[in-house]
């Protein structure tokens, strides 16, 4: 019960919406190529984030789980192996 509570509180939280300049499509693409340089190098430095806040919503999104997919190929690259 609590854990849908928490589920639907956090559901009502929203992105203030993107502005002139904040990072669209290419720049979500490139902070997915480099997401997990970025994770590494945030440990040790609090000014590193591997995902750029705010930005421009959806196609932001859309981009970095595009580029984050180059480093694992997919979840079907895995499976057609076997």
């Amino acid at each position: 019960m609590l854990a849908v509570l928490a589920i639907g509180l956090v559901s009502c939280a929203s992105q203030p919406p993107g502005q002139s300049g904040t990072p669209a499509f290419l720049s979500g693409l490139w902070h997915g190529v480099i997401a997990p340089i970025a994770f590494v190098i945030s440990l040790f430095d609090n000014d590193v984030r591997m995902y750029a806040f705010p930005n421009a919503g959806r196609w932001y999104d859309f981009g970095f789980l595009l580029g984050i997919g180059v480093w694992g190929g997919g979840a079907g690259a895995g499976a057609a192996r076997r």
